[in-house]
């Protein structure tokens, strides 16, 4: 039995995609974790971007939402909002953004909206925030999330952020930067295919099968011909990642 969970795969897997010296505009949860164990592991120099306007936080424990004190407290600098979007997204200054989803398709289109029809959904998510220009106007974006077939579906209910679209040239109409170049999930990792730029997999984290993958996939899932193992957690990284989690559940709990 592994000695790490699913989710710490995941994480630690996602870290690992950041460089030293990364500029990275990263959205809460899941991309916050795996940004904040890069910083605190390989990639010291890394320049964390949140929504609110920080540039450079180093929070000791993951924020909540945009609006944590910690943000501010522990960033470089805090510009406006405005001049967040207006200048360092639009005047092309974000390597990477790092984000989540709720639905994804096969392409890297994001649902964050709703769940089911947009009038009368059954679940109405917490909505866009600045994904959709994130997703169009950052070097290139990286999406996190659990895999299932509730998740990575054939269809989205909602397109909220743009991926690529059938037909797209490689660059991608629209897209300034490269679009969505990967995506991780609890049981491997996926890139677009360079000519269909459909999400295909090419790498399984131990002790999960193909067949586990197809099997949690809404769409029929592509397999790379190189398919790879995901290298393992080191007690590095697992202990680095395990240290944040416990100073965020007593940041947040009270404890």
């Amino acid at each position: 039995m592994a000695g790490w969970t699913a989710e710490e795969m995941m994480t630690v897997a996602a870290a690992r995609l950041l460089k030293d010296g990364t500029v990275c505009f990263v959205g809460i949860g899941l991309p916050s974790a795996a940004a904040n164990l890069a910083r605190l592991t390989h990639a010291p120099e890394i320049v964390l971007i949140y929504e609110s306007g920080t540039i450079g936080a180093k929070p000791t424990a993951l924020p909540l939402s945009i609006g944590d004190g910690e943000l501010a407290e522990t960033a470089d600098a805090v510009v406006s909002v405005p001049e967040m979007f207006r200048y360092w997204l639009q005047g092309g200054r974000i390597d990477v953004g790092f984000l989540g989803a709720a639905q994804l398709d096969r392409y890297g289109t994001i649902n964050t909206t709703a769940i089911g029809p947009y009038e009368t959904p059954s679940v109405r998510l917490p909505g866009a925030g600045g994904a959709p220009e994130i997703a169009i106007l950052a070097g290139e974006v990286f999406i996190i999330l659990r895999h299932g077939k509730r998740a990575l579906v054939d269809r989205l209910d909602f397109v909220t952020s743009r991926g690529f679209l059938p037909g797209d040239e490689v660059k991608g109409a629209g897209l300034r930067g490269r679009g969505p170049t990967v995506l991780v999930t609890d049981l491997g990792i996926l890139k677009p295919d360079p000519e269909t730029r459909e999400f295909t997999l090419v790498s399984l984290h131990p002790g999960v099968t193909v067949q586990q993958a197809k099997d949690a996939t809404g769409w029929p899932l592509k397999v790379a011909a190189d398919l790879v193992e995901t290298p393992p957690p080191t007690a590095a990284e697992l202990g680095a990642l395990r240290a944040l989690n416990e100073r965020t559940r007593r940041a947040h709990d009270g404890g």
